[in-house]
């Protein structure tokens, strides 16, 4: 199921937390190692502070509804070989597409061993960390048939002109899946009662997905569909976690690059001929940095992550190439906040809330190249509660509601019109732009090996 499964991310392509308890903590963790999953995601240090055998898994119901619009000037229609260059005395034409992706399973499995009197924690881990996927069907309400006839019952009103057939010059059916896997093995240390240290390696399965797909070159009929492709790759994380015993704890993470071997797309184009080309798209590297506080009755996280897209292969260059397929995604580094808090003052019962602040990497100028990946999320808000069943059971469940806020824009883009002053092939006046609502349900549960304690016989 983990290698089949769709996940989708809700900061850039990154999962802003993983399992019930660490996305209703708005993903802090990196000092606030509440349960297992959100310790070896965020900070494998941290998980020197269980000392149990335990074992969690959860399972989410991801829906997203993401929407694509565009528009194009008066006297702009694009006609069938002109690649946007105009139509004078045409009307404007703008219009939406809405996704109609359904929803999507979200598991997470995690295990932690740690004895009391040793000064050594394991920990391995099995997540879905990253995603994207969009489904925008084709545009019906066209302006002409494909040889340039003109259709007296069109709209130009409610016309998504990005959705047109290829033989239109639009994209047509826009569809994309990516998922990344990530298995680790983490092991923590504790250099004193207060002070831990800890490393995980990591293997990475990936899958992507694209129709069309840009980053191929494309013939006379336009861009080729692909089939789905995989790549594997590797990297690691380390840690370091303090916790004053007052209260006050601080930990710091770095997640590495993790590097992928090429995607090798096998394509198919509209006129049923083939070709086959390489993409490359690693996983950034991520700085965590965080406090926690915690009392009697209340647990406080804050994190601050700083992920560095601009030298990330597949993110870091864009633009097109000489044969008119795309280089990159041209992403900007981006700074997320997350903060969470768990009140535990009811018994059996604690409640979390959690809230995610997310910049977005994508630059204006590349909007059109990132039609594909368009889940970014400024703003998320969880609410979840852990039940304590008894001493070895727990019951995890979250809610959560993101929003993209403003919507990202800029203008459609055309190869066939790339010069010295208009480098990425600009149609003036136009424009595209995105937004997109996330909501999620997740549950989960946990188990704790506890040793049954023997009364002595007299």
């Amino acid at each position: 199921m983990l290698f089949s499964t769709a996940v989708f991310s809700q900061v850039g392509h990154i999962m802003q937390g993983v399992g019930s308890v660490n996305m209703s903590m708005g993903g802090a963790s990196t000092a606030q190692p509440i349960d297992i999953s959100g310790a070896l995601q965020w900070n494998p240090a941290t998980i020197s502070t269980f000392n149990d055998k335990i074992i969690k898994f959860d399972i989410g119901l991801f829906f997203s509804s993401p929407e694509l619009s565009s528009s194009l000037p008066a006297n702009m229609l694009w006609q069938p070989g002109d690649f946007g260059l105009g139509s004078p005395g045409s009307p404007s034409v703008h219009g939406i597409t809405k996704d109609d992706r359904g929803l999507s399973p979200m598991p997470a499995l995690a295990m932690v061993w740690g004895k009391e009197d040793s000064k050594h924690t394991f920990g391995a881990s099995a997540f879905g960390i990253s995603g994207f996927g969009v489904t925008f069907p084709q545009e019906t309400n066209l302006p002409m048939d494909i040889n340039g006839n003109p259709n007296p019952n069109w709209d130009p009103n409610n016309s998504n002109s990005i959705n047109w057939p290829q033989s239109l010059n639009g994209f047509g059916h826009i569809e994309s899946d990516y998922m990344l896997l990530q298995v680790g093995l983490a092991w923590a240390y504790e250099l004193s009662d207060q002070f831990s240290i800890g490393v995980q390696p990591n293997v990475n399965y990936a899958a992507l997905e694209l129709a069309p797909n840009p980053t191929a070159n494309p013939n006379m009929a336009g861009y080729p569909v692909s089939d789905k492709a995989s790549a594997f790759g590797f990297g690691a994380q380390f840690g370091l976690f303090y916790d004053t015993g007052n209260g006050l704890k601080l930990g710091a993470s770095y997640k590495t690059v993790q590097k992928f071997s090429k995607f090798d797309f096998n394509n198919t184009h509209l006129d049923a001929s083939t070709s086959n080309n390489e993409f490359q798209m690693d996983y950034p590297a991520i700085l965590s940095l965080g406090l926690g506080y915690s009392t009697d009755k209340i647990d406080f996280a804050l994190d601050f992550r700083r992920v560095d897209y601009e030298n990330t292969d597949g993110f870091s260059k864009t633009g097109w190439t000489p044969t008119a397929s795309v280089a990159g995604f041209g992403w900007n580094n981006m700074s997320i906040l997350s903060t969470g808090i768990q009140y535990k003052g009811i018994n059996k019962l604690p409640l979390r809330f959690g809230y995610t602040y997310s910049s977005n990497p994508i630059p204006e100028e590349v909007t059109f190249f990132n039609i594909p990946a368009t889940a970014i999320i400024k703003d998320a808000f969880q609410f979840g509660f852990s039940y304590e069943v008894n001493d070895n059971f727990k019951i995890d469940a979250v809610y959560h509601y993101g929003k993209s806020g403003d919507a990202t824009t800029g203008k459609l883009l055309s190869p066939f019109m790339v010069s010295p002053s208009n480098p990425l092939g600009e149609i003036p006046g136009s424009s595209v732009s995105y937004d997109m609502t996330t909501s999620m349900v997740m549950v989960g549960i946990s188990y704790t090996f506890k040793k049954e304690e023997t009364t002595p016989i007299d």
